[in-house]
């Protein structure tokens, strides 16, 4: 079966970019072609100027180089303590030396809180020590683009928030690509430069995330803020009977199961004291200007809110007065994810 199509969207190099979806939509999917591993019938796939889909064996090796990948499970080897599962990639695919291999690895178990712990094994470890050891193996190769999926998976809210600042303060860091596969709800309002959605097999808007967090479109408003009633069903799509029946339930009282409806721009987390201000911010506060005009009224007016510093548009619950949310792209469908910071 088909499970995406016509998909288009360019990856700001050097941002944190978020792709929310209901389960089911495709979303690992997406992941996985973009490392190659499934390849599209259709379309392109773009890294770094080299489309995937089209090249030599040698040339995607290369090209998968540039990438770390944090899995949903953490894909951890139980057999090898936390060191050996962060080693492994270097001892596979360098000629380093194992004294550099244990600097980097010590490195890496550090930057993500798991310095002292590197005798443990996976099984003695709690499921975010795990998702952090993943994301320090990712890590050693030095990528220019991490991709990570579900990193939330598991989670309870407090280990999902330091995550989250895990991730903005690695960005901070190294100046990586990072593209998040999730539908953590606190994580897609909070951590991403930029934020998609799947749903239907279609991207149902993609860019700066202002354009999500102040659309008017049902599914985007529904998914955020965790209701029953709109277009997501149990099986992904209702149809225009059961959405009218839940309608009539809600105007009658019924609770529709979600919390009170938010609308507008949270902040977006900011690195730890200490350190490296985010390249990325001013790289994108200038793309963001260049496109301004083609986005929707309210994605224009909070963006320019941002800039200018006046916060007319920081979240609330939902008022009313919503303008136009729809953000569509009638190009032909690719993914592109450049690595040179040209913006």
């Amino acid at each position: 079966s088909r499970i995406w199509e016509d998909v288009t969207l360019d990856i700001p190099a050097g941002e944190v970019s978020v792709l929310l979806g209901p389960s089911g939509t495709g979303k690992s999917v997406f992941l996985k072609s973009l490392i190659g591993l499934l390849r599209p019938e259709r379309g392109s796939v773009i890294i770094d100027g080299t489309d995937i889909t089209q090249c030599t064996a040698k040339e995607l090796y290369e090209i998968r180089t540039l990438f770390g990948v944090m899995f949903q499970d953490g894909a951890l080897f139980g057999s090898m303590n936390l060191y050996d599962n962060v080693a492994f990639p270097l001892r596979e695919h360098t000629k380093k030396k194992e004294s550099e291999i244990r600097d980097i690895v010590m490195e890496k178990l550090a930057t993500v809180g798991l310095g002292g712990d590197e005798k443990k094994f996976p099984g003695e470890i709690s499921g975010g020590m795990r998702k952090r050891a993943s994301l320090a193996r990712s890590l050693v190769l030095d990528p220019q683009i991490i991709l990570c999926d579900e990193p939330d998976s598991g989670l309870d809210p407090v280990r999902t928030a330091y995550l989250s600042q895990l991730l903005i303060d690695i960005n901070a860091q190294i100046d990586a690509t990072i593209l998040i596969v999730t539908h953590n709800i606190n994580i897609a309002r909070t951590v991403p430069d930029n934020m998609g959605m799947l749903f239907r097999r279609k991207l149902v808007m993609f860019g700066p995330r202002e354009v999500l967090l102040t659309s008017d479109e049902p599914v985007v408003r529904q998914f955020l803020n965790g209701r029953r009633v709109g277009p997501i069903g149990m099986s992904e799509e209702k149809d225009e009977a059961t959405m009218a029946e839940e309608q009539a339930h809600l105007d009658a009282g019924h609770h529709d199961g979600g919390v009170d409806e938010i609308q507008g721009v949270p902040p977006q987390i900011t690195p730890t004291p200490g350190m490296p201000e985010r390249r990325a911010v001013e790289r994108r506060r200038a793309r963001v200007r260049q496109i301004l005009h083609t986005l929707p009224k309210n994605a224009q007016a909070a963006i320019l809110d941002d800039l200018e510093g006046t916060h007319k548009f920081a979240a609330h619950e939902f008022a009313d007065e919503v303008g136009d949310g729809r953000h569509h792209d009638p190009a032909a469908p690719t993914a592109s994810i450049p690595t040179g910071q040209g913006y």
